[in-house]
């Protein structure tokens, strides 16, 4: 059997569509069609039936789809072992949050990178749910998500069912960022009910398992109608806050180089009954399982922790 057919089933899996399972894939919508069908002509039984969700796995089909996840990351591990010529190559893919403190560790572990050898890496920004198709369906060998503490127990539900091991990496609370300029930043205690006629900037793709959050923000930081302005990279994020005084967001600790570049400020920020006013968050390593990690993955994680250290270490009022 062609081994693109795993890939192709695999993928169709993950997006529950042909449809988009064939843009994500480079194809036409068509040929994918026929692709599938020629696999399960061959296997002699039904990988996929069509249902209300879309595509979804047959029970045969899913034990298939678990064969071929398994063929397919053998099959990356063998075509990652070339190399050009006696030069040893550098390979490094990992899906993240877009969280600032790790981007940093990502920076730092770059910096320290071997200059005289390939180097072959990828990262990618994207939400929880996105890393998880990453590392499960997309070569990804490692991936951070980011979650609210009070959906612990769906996304420990999500990752137990990709088969996908992890590792807590920190527990904190969100922040709200602003630029110093804004009318808020010079007060000596900021609370919910000071946001109320700001601009939040959200990150729009925020996702949970088995919940339909409808575009809406998991996190009710505020109990009156928003102002909303939703950003899909941190970018843009920086961007706003930085030249539109009257913008606000709530972020994991920012360290103090991005602080300084963006002339931003972070403050907690209270309940009426003076408590914290922010969720707690959680930020994990996922990896498949009997993944084996290499010396620039154990790297990665030193730097990762560096960055954390610092910006945990300040104190933020």
């Amino acid at each position: 059997m062609n081994t693109l057919f795993f890939k192709y089933a695999l993928e169709v899996n993950r997006t529950r569509s042909i449809t988009k399972a064939a843009e994500n894939l480079y194809m036409q919508q068509p040929n994918l069609s026929k692709a599938i069908k020629e696999m399960e002509d061959s296997l002699g039984y039904s990988v996929f039936t069509r249902t209300t969700k879309g595509m979804t796995p047959t029970p045969k089909g899913e034990i298939f789809l678990s064969y071929a996840r398994e063929l397919v990351d053998k099959i990356n591990e063998l075509e990652s072992l070339s190399s050009y010529g006696e030069t040893d190559k550098q390979t490094f893919r990992i899906s993240i949050p877009r969280g600032s403190y790790i981007a940093q560790g990502f920076i730092e572990f770059v910096s320290a990178l071997d200059l005289d050898s390939v180097i072959d890496f990828s990262v990618y920004e994207t939400n929880s749910l996105g890393t998880i198709d990453n590392v499960t369906d997309r070569n990804y060998n490692l991936g951070i998500i980011r979650y609210q503490s009070s959906y612990e127990r769906y996304f420990m539900d999500y990752i137990k069912n990709k088969k996908l091991k992890y590792d807590p990496i920190w527990q904190f609370k969100y922040l709200v960022v602003m630029s110093d300029k804004n009318p808020l930043a010079s007060k000596e205690t900021i609370y919910r009910e000071d946001l109320r006629n700001y601009i939040k900037i959200c990150h729009g793709d925020i996702e949970v398992p088995y919940i339909d959050v409808k575009g809406n923000s998991i996190v009710e930081e505020n109990a009156v109608p928003e102002k909303r302005i939703n950003v899909y990279e941190r970018g843009s994020q920086f961007d706003l806050l930085s030249n539109v005084p009257t913008t606000y967001m709530w972020v994991s600790p920012l360290p103090e180089r991005y602080l300084e570049k963006y002339s931003l400020v972070q403050r907690v920020c209270y309940n009426a009954d003076g408590k914290n006013g922010s969720e707690t968050y959680k930020d994990v390593l996922i990896y498949r399982d009997k993944y084996q990690f290499s010396e620039l993955d154990k790297n990665f994680q030193n730097k990762l922790y560096e960055s954390k250290v610092e910006v945990a270490s300040r104190i933020y009022v």
